[in-house]
């Protein structure tokens, strides 16, 4: 299961996400404690990265140990290291590999076992006849048996509708106690799932008070376009902290929200004056990389720039406009300089692209009302 546990691998400049389990690989005598790491390109990295088919040869090796022998020394590298004593472990090898090749389809967004298994069950509600029902319940014998109780995500009840529904009146499920089932058990079991479906379609009809949780709109990509001057029709270049849009901040009139930055940067007074005249916003930030940083400039930087940027917006109504056409896409800043404003083929942090969202935010609830709250 991936629960928050997430994770990515950049491969030419694309995240490939993933998540991670704990594991043991045996390695010259000694288990070694460690994690497996599941990427959604099907690629499992045990100490090297592996496709699934080759992960199972590891299993059968041994490599990659899901039996813990009495007396067996453990290592946890630099945490810990022990003495197996009666270990018991919960794993064999295809129980591991179905909850690996599970979670691959979890990471793509695909119906995992269990997914198939409740669609097959749909199948049945839907046509009751008993081949439905045959391949409910071959479906619902391939999730890994780790996972079988959690099926149905309810706590209190696990899977005992689920079982029961599968298996039918006067047959045994796949647990042994209990006996045959009962018309009234399978009655029960029918009545879960109806109230069940009745609960979804109420919930996916609900709409969010607060309205939507992701953007409806195209992520835009805001690529370096050194511009050298203002031009009629600039588009998204417009946006570009570095588009010549001289701003007003204080007495001084800046050639653009970069050069107002870097200025801003700088703890000497004439070399900011230096660094607000530069030709070009390359040479603003290189006369500032060598002067000496504002006191606290490190803590205040991020919200200096949110200033600047409503400055911009706010004084060039035509480049606001520009912004608000992006609507609430997500904006995706480019910034070879710097892994804090840029996103640079995720590996940034993008708050160039965040606080450009804050600032049409801002423009957009100026235009409703909603301003000055």
């Amino acid at each position: 299961m991936i629960g928050k546990k997430t994770i990515h691998r950049t491969v030419d400049g694309v995240r490939i996400p993933g998540t991670w389990r704990h594991a043991f690989i045996r390695n010259g005598g000694t288990h070694f404690l460690t994690d497996l790491f599941i990427y959604a390109d099907g690629l499992i990295d045990c100490w090297e990265l592996v496709t699934v088919e080759e992960f199972e040869d590891k299993l059968r090796s041994g490599w990659v140990a899901t039996t813990l022998p009495e007396g067996a020394k453990a290592s946890a590298f630099e945490l810990a290291s022990w003495t197996f004593s009666e270990p018991h472990s919960y794993l064999t090898p295809e129980l591991l590999v179905a909850e690996i090749r599970d979670t691959i389809d979890q990471l793509n967004g695909r119906p995992d076992s269990t997914g198939r298994c409740l669609a097959a069950v749909d199948t049945f509600l839907a046509d009751r006849t008993e081949e439905n029902r045959t391949t409910a319940r071959i479906a619902y014998l391939a999730i890994p048996i780790s996972q079988r109780r959690y099926a149905l995500g309810d706590m209190d009840s696990k899977d005992w509708p689920l079982r029961v529904l599968v298996a039918g009146p006067g047959n045994g499920t796949d647990v042994s106690a209990g006996g045959p089932i009962t018309q009234e058990d399978y009655d029960r079991a029918v009545a879960y799932f109806e109230e069940r479906a009745r609960w979804a379609a109420e919930r996916a009809a609900r709409v969010p008070a607060d309205g939507p949780v992701t953007s409806f709109a195209p992520a835009i990509k805001l690529y370096h376009s050194y511009p050298s001057k203002p031009v009629v029709a600039p588009g998204y270049r417009g946006l570009r902290n570095d588009y010549p849009a001289p701003i007003l901040v204080g007495e001084v009139i800046y050639p653009s929200v970069a050069h107002a930055y870097w200025a801003l940067s700088v703890a000497e007074p004439e070399v900011r004056a230096a660094v607000a005249s530069a030709d070009t916003h390359g040479a603003a930030r290189k006369y500032a990389a060598e002067a000496t940083r504002s006191r606290g400039w490190q803590h205040a930087r991020t919200a200096v720039m949110a200033s600047l940027l409503r400055a911009k917006y706010d004084q060039h109504p035509e480049l606001a406009e520009i912004l608000l056409t992006t609507n609430d896409a997500t904006v995706i800043y480019d910034d070879f300089d710097s892994d804090f404003w840029g996103d640079n083929a995720g590996r940034g942090r993008n708050w160039a692209g965040r606080l450009l969202e804050l600032v049409r935010s801002e423009l957009q609830a100026e235009r409703a009302g909603h301003a000055g709250l």
